[in-house]
Formats: C-alpha cells, sequence, structure tokens
C-alpha cells in the first residue's frame, strides 16, 4: 500500500494520504488520553510518544505531534497505518457485522478479537477462498483457538490443511496475537 505524506500549515500536523482507500464519511478526531476510541488504528497511533492529536478525513489522517521531529515519527507512523490496513480489520470499529457474528460461538470478554477475526476473513480470507469455489465460515474462538468450516470446493480439498495453516492460520496470528491455533471441525 503507497501511502503519502503533505506537510499541512501546522508545523506540527502532518497528512498521510490514502488515495485507494476510504476511512470515513465525515471527520472524526481523537486526542491522546481519550477514553472509549471506536477505532484500534486510532488507539494504536495515539500509543507513539509524541502524537497527541489524529483526525480522520474521507482518505487521509491528519496526525499533530508535540514533540520529536517528524523525521523521527514518521517511518514508526506509516508502518502502524500499513500494517493495520492490510490486516483487513476495519479502521473503525461498526455493528454492521454483529448478525453474522452472532453464530459464532465464544466468550463475551472475547468480543473484540472476534470481531477482529471476523473482519479478517470477510475483508481477505473469504474473498480469496471463494475465488477457488469454496467459502470459509467462522464457527467458534475458545481460548485462542479458531474453529473454521470449509464449504464448496475447499470442503474435503486435499490442499486444505494448507489453505487452513499457511494462509489463513500465518495471517490471523499475524494481526491478531491472541490466536494460537486455527482448526477445521465439519
Amino acid at each position: 500500500m503507497f501511502i503519502q505524506t503533505e506537510s499541512t500549515p501546522n508545523p506540527n500536523s502532518l497528512k498521510f494520504i490514502l488515495d485507494d482507500h476510504e476511512i470515513c464519511s465525515e471527520p472524526i478526531e481523537y486526542n491522546a488520553g481519550e477514553e472509549n476510541i471506536n477505532s484500534k488504528l486510532a488507539e494504536q497511533l495515539l500509543k507513539i510518544d509524541g502524537i497527541d492529536k489524529i483526525l480522520f478525513n474521507k482518505n487521509f489522517i491528519s496526525i499533530n505531534k508535540s514533540k520529536f521531529t517528524w523525521d523521527q515519527l514518521k517511518a514508526t507512523i506509516l508502518h502502524e497505518i500499513s500494517d493495520f490496513i492490510n490486516s483487513g480489520i476495519p479502521i473503525l470499529d461498526s455493528n454492521s457485522d454483529v448478525d453474522e457474528i452472532n453464530t459464532v460461538e465464544f466468550d463475551d470478554a472475547d468480543i473484540e478479537v472476534v470481531k477482529n477475526i471476523h473482519n479478517i476473513l470477510v475483508s481477505k480470507i473469504r474473498p480469496a477462498v471463494m475465488q477457488d469455489g469454496g467459502d470459509i465460515k467462522f464457527k467458534k474462538y475458545d481460548e485462542g483457538i479458531v474453529s473454521l468450516a470449509l464449504q464448496g470446493s475447499c470442503a474435503g480439498c486435499p490442499s486444505a490443511t494448507l489453505t487452513l495453516k499457511n494462509g489463513v492460520e500465518n495471517m490471523l496470528k499475524h494481526h491478531i496475537p491472541e490466536v494460537k491455533k486455527v482448526e477445521q471441525i465439519i
């Protein structure tokens, strides 16, 4: 993913432009120390020492710093944004997938992990699997174990185990540290 930076009239603010990614329809601002932030990306960016304010707009993120130089901060910020967007997790939390998540067995305390798994499955994994005539359904999350059901062409496929372990499990473990293992269920 290519992220362009652009200076602003404020020397303590820099724009990070995502030309091919829509963040939100209305601007949303987050401040350091704020509670109940509805964005995992905003939370991660605000943890970077020296960052005190973030504004999400349609296709850019404006970040305000309170200390350090942009040369000291820019690489870390770019890495956080790029890695987050590539994870497939939405920038803003939403409840649009609540019905589908309600079919998954999980402990209520794990709702955020389950949402993140669901979002990666929907945005990254299922489209690739569907191109091969199959599908993957998220069935259960329990103590780090993700249980998935393979459907269509994937059910009984000789490379199903390879797909689950080398593809799905590796991606989920990379982006969601709570995931320890992926299992196939029938």
